[in-house]
């Protein structure tokens, strides 16, 4: 299937995105994980997600991990949902392994299933910033323009230096 541009415009700022339909096979993470919510995550008293990303990068926590499938590339998933996007969810930074064995001390592993994804890309620009925008418009998107209803099960970022692919699974 060929990737569909989609334009949203916002009266502050325009985003461009890429949005694929996609089956995907089962990935096996290794990485650092916390537990959060938006709510929290938008607060930066209570934010935890910027706090394990500088751990994790500035331990260099990667080179830590056996079995890499492709280093420096970073995955962040998101899995264990209590609801939807408003619930608390567990947050994985890590890298993709081609098997899970000599998980590193306050490691955990994910796999994320395969299955039926909708992915999107964010316009090139400053991370977080494009990430961040980019997720909001997501929370916006109803089924209809998502191509599915969200699973809620598990999703994930995939990271390049100044964009993001988001994979959400779907029905």
């Amino acid at each position: 299937m060929t990737p569909q541009k989609v334009i949203i415009l916002n009266p502050r700022y325009t985003i461009n995105m890429q949005q694929l339909t996609t089956t995907q096979h089962e990935i096996a993470l290794v990485g650092i994980q916390i537990r959060t919510n938006n709510q929290l995550e938008m607060n930066p008293a209570t934010a935890q997600i910027a706090a394990l990303g500088k751990r994790y990068f500035s331990q260099d926590l990667a080179s830590q991990i056996k079995h890499r499938k492709n280093p420096g590339v970073t995955f962040c998933a998101y899995s264990d949902y209590a609801s939807d996007h408003q619930g608390d969810y567990c947050y994985l930074l890590g890298e993709e392994v081609t098997h899970i064995s000599q998980i590193p001390p306050g490691c955990k592993h994910l796999l994320i299933p395969a299955g039926k994804y909708v992915k999107l890309t964010s316009e090139t620009g400053p991370m977080p910033k494009v990430l961040i925008e980019l997720w909001q418009k997501i929370w916006q998107m109803t089924p209809e323009t998502l191509g599915g209803k969200r699973l809620y099960n598990v999703d994930y970022e995939v990271h390049q230096p100044n964009a993001a692919d988001i994979y959400l699974g779907i029905q």
